[in-house]
């Protein structure tokens, strides 16, 4: 599943993006941190060294997974959603596998009711269940039966009646208004990881996998769907307003993937080049939004069909866009679920990033097909195989289909050094996490699972050669296909076809939580550099000390100044420290490890080493993804305090001539975490002027209307640059906004999609009631989930403490969706000191309501992202009282990142002010 944080490109395959942003920071305020609070831990939980240093998990209760002595082959499984009362009626009959002599049958069953059950042997008499004893905090139940079931095949028969929730988990209602205005409801699906269990009883476990026979019995006007095509479709004798739809017989698969989908919907079609039947659902009236996710679908498919030498096996596939969802998108085999904004384009009305978003999240899903789908994780402890190959192979797939994205160096800044943010800090965890009960799956839905691990699978990639990878990934999926697999499988496979020890490489990352600091020092003799290199763990709070420091397995690459793009050298690192010879590198050349920062680690070059480097960001001799790393890697060891934040602004300003959008985002992205950090101070002006001033060239020269020749990644520029300057109150940006925003209220001139949001931003940011109401009122209007979206996101821009309460109010109503009002939220956390603390304060105010809303589920842990990060007190005693299990990792997280915030501040504070005031004296 797709997170859809913010991966913006941000963020799920599951939790799956929730579009995935780089998070800001969280940000203390000092002055309300205990004073001699230095060790995190102190109040929130207890931590031991050991537990923060490896990532384990809190401990948790016993979980024991589900007996094997019966087990599913088949499910004849009907529906009959009512779509008014909100309940639904089912029945069960199962082909299951006695491979035990037992009086019991355990499912798992949740916010279900059993009306009857019984088992019939195979060429014998029906056998009554004499109970139904529900484990309610297990999600089990227990079916006893008066005798003995013996060895052999049987079939399982259950009614059952449910709810059609508004959790956006399980059977779910989401709510829809037709084309006339008129509010109506459809019937969907949301499994993973473990909610197939409020559908439907029965064995919810990705190991445990069946076919699957589905029959929906649905009003005659709405769209009937499932994971295969319609086989029969004839009117439901008890009621001639109803009909009966059945579905062919699934491919065996896990409970998870399953899924249906009832409710009105116009739809686009083609042909895939291989034949696959591909089908784009839309909300009635919209057919035409469908057109560029049917374009990127119907080039995809092929495209993984021949990267992985594996046809598509299914004769199908449906992606579909549902109002209410709170993942980004699900890759239900054969009915892919989006989030309406992760799936719709509106040829005239959506924006550049979004185009691409959808390109990134369609191509995530449909490599689930195969990844996931066909060889699918034998347990949720291999969640990360699933969806960090998905988020790899998605931007190899974007770049096949759209190479002017340049979509590789924008991976770096959305999913690379994303990750190395969250994996440095002593809360994070391993890629792989052991997993028990089901309450534990949703936490790591998070950058580790996806960034992190599409991360090293690009290193792997990039260590073993595209054709070796290519060779291993279509053994790995001809020896694993309809069954399921682990990490080791798939290790073992890789290290088959390229002969190199791939489980050794890659346990040391798999298996430990963090990352090594490369520390390299050079010395010239005669034609040859001699680099000296050492690897220690890199953490946020600085570099590890102790005497058990992991180590790590690190492939490491070299290039020079004579040819910035080609590697010289390629070394793997296997010990604490190694000695390696650069030959025939003069004095005047420069090295640079990690070429297309490729490798997951940080650097820190000596003094002499970085002094060479630094002119190649301000003449352009480094490529982009390189320049890009340097300056993340410098802002990364001033957080840690290992260099002075001052050095950081001093790199930052030899960017002025920087023309790569991925760069400046980048730049934009560490500069909004210095913005937070001193928000609390009394020069937080004088950074503005600092930003306006790094940013006001590139704004001159890309103005504010596309030119002849420009493309996507000008359009995404364009717009990053406007909104950075108007946020930080650059006079001309914001005079020029507010009069581009009034002839688009007006209707004389609309603001094209590319410009909406740096428009919005800096009116609002600067703006009073009147402009509120003004965006209240286009929220309203706008019949484009998108631009609803867009709206909700900047309004936390207004600055008046009691318009800020009004976005809040606001974020709760029914004007926003469920799953959208988090991203309110965190529009209004992330704008200012006021923000912050309204939105805590918010939060904590209405938990009871915001808790029971996500039940537990990743949203839950994306609301404490954004809304705890303004004391560390208040903080750790609120959730001291108020749990979310599912968020217990997240909550660590935040109160390391106020402490570690605090620190920063405390260090560089008085440089970072002198910096600023010599920047703006007259020279002497």
């Amino acid at each position: 599943m797709l997170l859809l944080l913010s991966r913006r490109v941000s963020p799920t395959s599951f939790a799956k993006r929730l579009a995935r942003p780089r998070k800001p920071l969280a940000v203390p305020e000092p002055s309300l941190l205990h004073p001699g609070t230095q060790v995190f831990g102190a109040k929130f939980g207890t931590v031991s060294a050991s537990a923060k240093r490896t990532g384990t998990m809190p401990e948790r209760r016993p979980f024991v997974r589900l007996p094997t002595d019966v087990y599913p082959v088949n499910y004849g499984l009907c529906l009959k959603p009512d779509l008014v009362d909100f309940t639904f009626e089912g029945k069960l009959e199962g082909k299951v596998e006695v491979t035990q002599g037992t009086n019991q049958i355990v499912m798992n069953c949740a916010d279900i009711d059993i009306i009857t059950a019984s088992f019939v042997p195979e060429g014998g008499d029906e056998i009554n269940a004499t109970g139904f004893n529900y484990q309610n905090e297990d999600e089990k139940v227990t079916l006893s039966f008066p005798s003995v079931l013996q060895n052999g095949s049987g079939t399982l028969k259950i009614d059952f009646v449910g709810e059609l929730n508004d959790k956006m988990k399980g059977f779910y209602r989401s709510k829809y208004a037709t084309p006339s205005g008129e509010i109506r409801y459809a019937a969907v699906t949301q499994f993973e990881a473990t909610d197939a269990r409020r559908a439907f009883p029965c064995w919810d476990e990705p190991a445990i996998k069946a076919t699957f026979d589905i029959t929906l019995i649905v009003p005659k006007d709405r769209v009937a769907l499932s994971n295969m095509n319609v086989i029969d479709r004839k009117p439901y004798p008890e009621d001639d307003s109803l009909v009966e739809v059945k579905f062919a017989t699934t491919p065996i698969m896990s409970t998870y993937l399953v899924a249906f989908v009832i409710g009105e919907y116009d739809f686009v079609e083609s042909q895939s080049s291989d034949g696959v039947m591909v089908r784009v659902y839309t909300p009635v009236g919209k057919a035409e939004q469908g057109k560029f996710a049917l374009e990127v679908a119907a080039k995809t498919l092929p495209f993984y069909k021949e990267y992985f030498n594996v046809p598509y096996p299914l004769p199908k596939i449906d992606l579909i866009a549902i109002a209410d969802f709170a993942a980004g998108a699900m890759e239900n085999w054969g009915l892919v679920t989006y989030r309406e904004t992760a799936l719709l384009i509106d040829p005239k009305n959506s924006c550049s990033s979004s185009r691409q978003w959808v390109a990134l999240v369609v191509g995530h899903e449909l490599a689930h097909q195969w990844f996931g789908n066909l060889v699918t994780m034998e347990w949720w402890t291999h969640l990360w195989l699933n969806e960090g190959f998905a988020s790899w192979i998605e931007y190899l797939c974007v770049d096949h289909c759209f190479p002017e994205y340049d979509i590789w160096t924008q991976f770096v800044s959305a999913d690379y050094t994303r990750a190395l943010d969250l994996d440095a800090l002593d809360n994070s965890h391993p890629i792989e996490v052991n997993v028990g009960h089901p309450s534990e799956v949703d936490e790591i839905f998070d950058a580790i699972s996806y960034s992190k691990g599409a991360s090293v699978i690009r290193m792997l990639h990039n260590y073993i050669g595209d054709e070796d990878f290519r060779k291993g990934m279509h053994s790995y999926l001809l020896k694993f296909q309809h069954k399921n697999a682990s990490t080791e499988d798939l290790w073992e496979c890789l290290e088959q076809a390229s002969g190199k020890p791939i489980a050794a490489v890659m346990n040391s990352w798999t298996k430990q939580m963090g990352f090594p600091i490369i520390v390299v020092d050079q010395d010239q003799q005669g034609n040859d550099r001699v680099l000296k290199i050492s690897q220690q763990k890199f953490c946020a709070s600085g570099p590890h000390d102790g005497e058990d420091c992991p180590s790590w397995m690190v492939p490491i690459s070299i290039c020079t100044s004579e040819d910035p793009s080609c590697t010289k050298l390629k070394v793997l690192l296997d010990k604490p420290e190694a000695t390696v010879v650069v030959p025939s590198t003069g004095p005047d050349q420069w090295i640079k490890l990690n070429p297309g920062t490729v490798g997951f680690y940080r650097i820190q070059y000596s003094s002499g080493m970085l002094e060479c480097l630094l002119p190649g960001i301000r003449d352009l001799t480094l490529l982009p993804v390189d320049r890009l790393g340097l300056q993340n890697d410098l802002f990364s060891l001033s957080r840690a305090g290992m260099i002075s934040t001052v050095e950081v602004l001093k790199v930052m300003e030899a960017f002025v001539n920087e023309p790569n959008y991925t760069v400046w985002s980048d730049l934009s992205c560490n500069l909004g975490v210095l913005s937070s950090l001193l928000s609390h101070t009394d020069y937080y002006e004088e950074l503005q002027e600092f930003i306006r001033d790094l940013f006001t060239p590139i704004g001159i020269k890309l103005g504010w209307d596309s030119k002849q020749g420009e493309g996507h990644l000008d359009a995404l520029l364009r717009g990053l640059v406007l909104g950075k300057l108007g946020k930080a109150g650059h006079k001309p940006t914001l005079e020029e906004a507010r009069r581009r925003f009034k002839e688009h209220v007006e209707g004389k001139q609309i603001l094209s999609a590319d410009l909406r949001s740096p428009v919005y931003l800096t009116v609002l940011k600067h703006g009073d009631s009147t402009t509120l109401e003004t965006m209240f009122k286009l929220h309203k209007q706008a019949d484009m989930q998108e631009e609803k979206n867009r709206i909700e996101r900047v309004l936390g821009a207004i600055s008046s403490p009691d318009l800020i309460q009004r976005v809040l109010t606001f974020s709760l109503s029914d004007e926003v969706r469920p799953q959208d009002t988090v991203s309110v939220i965190g529009g209004v956390a992330g704008s200012s000191k006021q923000g912050r603390k309204a939105a805590w304060k918010f939060v904590k105010d209405n938990w009871e309501e915001l808790h029971n809303r996500y039940q537990g589920g990743f949203l839950i842990s994306r609301l404490i992202k954004v809304g705890a990060c303004i004391c560390f007190l208040s903080v750790s005693s609120f959730f001291e009282t108020h749990h979310a299990p599912a968020a217990e990792r997240t909550v660590q997280q935040c109160c390391e990142n106020i402490l570690l915030n605090a620190a920063w501040l405390k260090r560089d504070v008085e440089d970072i002010h002198q910096y600023l005031l010599q920047r703006k004296a007259p020279p002497v």
